[in-house]
């Protein structure tokens, strides 16, 4: 017999690099409806000397990787320890964790997302179920995104579910199937503009809305093939670094430009992205708190309906789904749908730790 209740930690840390989030979870399932409560949340954020190294890993060596997901895994553990402690959470079933993206190349059959190796449920004693990544681009999927079934699970009175995080990925339903995709970066690329003004990030859009929109470097970056291409896609922070930068560090313009240019791109390639341009859009992730963006957003769709959630929901909703992945795969269930990644097969994904 399923437990109809369970007790999570829930851990993400995205290509952002806003930190690490944690978000105590308790789930109850009763004739496979799903409910949940979001008990705690904390979001740690990476000292200046772990920022640097994440920041640059894409191009580390191989030893130097090894070396990294080490340091990582006993990072994660500390992190998860010390939450666990902090909120006097007991009689957990699992913790649930991402670990941090690295290297994402599904083309290549590669995916590398640190903090996942098997010690991590010793060094903190719990279960812990990781690694959600890797199975699916073995079975010839992108990897990603995997929070759909999440948002077909616990928010499907939505039309849209969209995360404006590093990235901006959405999920909806269409012919009885879920289908999502990344449809472009987002603040990987304006935190690292936002840097160069000495800021962590553009608070509420407030630097972009005085910048003025480049429509020589909006074409350019409209005009790149990914946007073309059909679902399922996804991106790494490799298009970032080797397509987005170099495109736009070859304008010679304000800082506040090239966040306003880049702004613009992002709310035009969303509206893009969605087959129908009215109905309801459920935002999360770091990116909702951009006012200005929001703005956009909604001029390029002034049809649909924008929902913010509450701050729990919009800051640890990844940290929620990939609690709730965990307890999927605790039950043997599908937690990764072949319609939105590729896969040969929709499949139970993660490996699960034993303390």
């Amino acid at each position: 017999m399923f437990k109809e209740k369970y007790s999570i930690v829930g851990v993400m840390s995205g290509t952002s690099l806003d930190g690490v989030d944690l978000a105590h979870i308790v789930f109850t399932v009763e004739n496979n409806n799903w409910g949940f409560e979001i008990v705690d949340s904390e979001t740690v954020p990476y000292t200046t000397d772990w920022l640097n190294k994440l920041k640059i890993a894409v191009s580390f060596s191989s030893a130097a990787l090894e070396t990294l997901n080490q340091d990582y895994t006993s990072l994660l553990a500390d992190i998860i320890s010390n939450f666990i402690k902090k909120k006097y959470i007991t009689n957990l079933d699992a913790v649930c964790s991402h670990g941090h993206t690295i290297v994402h190349q599904p083309q290549n059959g590669i995916t590398l997302q640190i903090g996942n190796l098997p010690q991590i449920a010793s060094l903190i004693h719990q279960t812990v179920i990781c690694d959600f990544r890797v199975q699916d681009v073995q079975l010839g999927g992108q990897g990603a995104p995997l929070v759909p079934i999440g948002d077909q699970i616990l928010f499907p009175e939505y039309d849209y579910c969209m995360n404006l995080g590093g990235f901006s990925n959405v999920s909806y339903e269409q012919n009885k199937q879920r289908i999502a995709f990344d449809i472009s970066p987002v603040n990987t690329v304006l935190n690292f503009y936002a840097n160069q003004l000495g800021l962590d990030y553009d608070d509420e859009g407030s630097i972009s809305r005085t910048g003025i929109c480049n429509k020589h470097l909006l074409n350019e970056l409209n005009a790149l093939n990914f946007y073309q291409k059909k679902h399922p896609k996804s991106l790494g922070f490799e298009f970032v670094k080797e397509t987005i930068l170099p495109i736009i560090n070859s304008y010679s313009i304000p800082v506040e430009d090239k966040l306003r240019t880049f702004t613009e791109h992002v709310a035009m390639q969303i509206a893009l992205a969605l087959p129908n341009k009215n109905g309801s859009l459920f935002i999360t992730g770091g990116g909702a708190y951009n006012d200005f963006l929001l703005e956009r957003i909604q001029f390029h769709l002034p049809k649909m309906k924008l929902i913010i959630p509450t701050a729990k929901i919009l800051e640890f909703k990844e940290a929620l789904i990939f609690a709730l992945l965990g307890v999927l795969k605790l039950r043997g269930e599908i937690n990764v749908l072949s319609s939105v990644t590729g896969a040969k097969k929709d499949h139970s994904s993660g490996v699960i730790f034993r303390a």
